[in-house]
């Protein structure tokens, strides 16, 4: 009899699961319309770089090559993306029992380290601009800046539309705004040269687009790694998981309890509950996804403590 209820007990979790899991991917899922625009945008971006390089070479503007820098990286971020939400929606196999989400995270990784080195070249090249100010063409700066703008705006724009429901478009966007604004800079930068012939704001100018490039990168370098070693992301705490557990009628203890993100957004946790019933692995499941968002948990009923001593 007891076998009987536990198999009608993980049938019946085993249903909840998926109907919860479909809904959730649903919510966040981006359209293929804005996966097609988002790859269109990279292609663009890349293109835009080249002619940021050829014109900075060209006009002698450092602030300009860090443009093309940070807009390389922006458009790779981009790329990134679109092969993340192709891989994510992969379904789980033999292996890879928790799917592709995380590939995300890895892509993001290895994107922050190419966005640090490059804010670093910049950061010598700007200093190097301010102690010894070079000739700049102005105007080859500011139309080129121009059409930068434009195009970093309108990828803006695109992402901007699935970017309140997924935060993987909302960084693309928020990456595309600030290029526009680095282009704003650079226009200036141009305009202080043609109208006073100012030569070291283009160098202020490449430092600032450093800072931010090596800002970014350090902020989002610990979340990166927390989730890569399946840390317990910020917004959870634990201890408070434990009492609320701990509340449900019935439960005597808890234990080996591990929390840790598949991807940016699921959460999952696994631990053991000591108990009688069978039937409160439901209960505790909806508590956890109701007042904490995880929405995949693993509880183990046991009538006893297991005894077992656990490091982790």
């Amino acid at each position: 009899m007891v076998g009987n209820m536990a198999e009608q007990y993980q049938k019946h979790c085993g249903e909840i699961h998926n109907h919860h899991h479909r809904l959730c991917h649903h919510h966040g899922e981006v359209s293929e319309k804005s996966v097609r625009l988002l790859l269109l945008s990279f292609v663009i971006n890349m293109v835009l770089s080249i002619v940021e390089i050829i014109g900075g070479i060209v006009a002698g503007s450092v602030a300009l090559i860090g443009d093309a820098l940070h807009n390389t990286s922006d458009a790779l971020s981009i790329l990134i993306a679109v092969i993340a939400f192709k891989i994510g929606r992969k379904k789980a196999c033999g292996k890879y029992t928790y799917g592709f989400k995380r590939a995300e995270v890895i892509g993001g990784f290895v994107n922050l380290i190419l966005l640090f080195i490059s804010g670093s070249y910049l950061l010598i090249e700007g200093i190097e601009r301010l102690i010894k100010p070079e000739v700049i063409e102005g105007q080859i700066i500011i139309w080129i800046s121009v059409l930068a703008l434009i195009i970093d705006a309108a990828t803006a724009k695109i992402s901007h539309h699935d970017a309140h429901h997924n935060s993987n478009m909302k960084m693309v966007f928020v990456h595309n705004l600030a290029d526009a604004f680095g282009s704003i800079g650079v226009i200036v930068s141009g305009l202080c040269v043609v109208g006073f012939g100012v030569y070291r704001v283009d160098g202020i100018v490449a430092l600032i687009i450093a800072a931010y490039m090596i800002f970014q990168a350090i902020i989002s370098f610990p979340k990166m790694v927390d989730i890569l070693m399946n840390a317990a992301p910020d917004s959870v705490d634990i201890e408070r998981i434990k009492r609320e557990i701990l509340k449900v009628n019935g439960v005597n203890g808890v234990y080996h309890v591990h929390v840790w993100c598949i991807s940016e957004n699921e959460i999952s946790l696994e631990c053991h509950v000591e108990a009688c019933d069978l039937e409160l692995a439901s209960k505790i499941s909806a508590m956890l996804r109701e007042k904490f968002g995880i929405n995949h948990s693993n509880l183990q009923i046991e009538k006893n403590n297991c005894g077992i001593k656990c490091d982790l």
